[in-house]
């Protein structure tokens, strides 16, 4: 599966419009993020029912901002327009894997009802 650029025009058309998006926050100068680039193409591939995009941070300041992302790669993890994982630093295949794994695995009724929760009580 090809990995979507996700810029100004496409973000928010992508999260709205797909169950399952994991976004890769990374920047052409970040060894780090250069590192983990097959690591996150390898997995696009093994999970097709899942949309894997990329933000490059240089080009797109505005939605890095938004994120408020400081530290770079940051891994994004979206379940129904729901955040739900943020994390600096690149992953090895298998924890990514597990992370994709765990992800997906969680119901999403709980976490609604989670949030929901915390809703009211703040």
């Amino acid at each position: 599966m090809a990995i979507l650029e996700l810029n100004a025009d496409n973000f928010q058309q992508t999260i709205n419009e797909n169950a399952n998006v994991i976004v890769d926050f990374w920047a052409p100068w970040c060894a780090p993020c250069r590192a983990f680039a097959p690591t996150f193409e390898a997995a696009s591939e093994k999970q097709p029912g899942i949309i894997f995009a990329k933000v490059n941070t240089e080009e797109q300041q505005d939605i890095a901002a938004a994120f408020n992302i400081r530290s770079i790669p940051t891994l994004m993890v979206f379940r129904d327009q729901i955040i739900i994982y943020s994390e600096a630093g690149s992953l090895p295949a298998s924890a990514f894997d597990q992370l994709i794994q765990q992800a997906m695995a969680l119901d999403m009724d709980t976490v609604r009802a989670d949030i929901a929760g915390q809703g009211g009580a703040g």
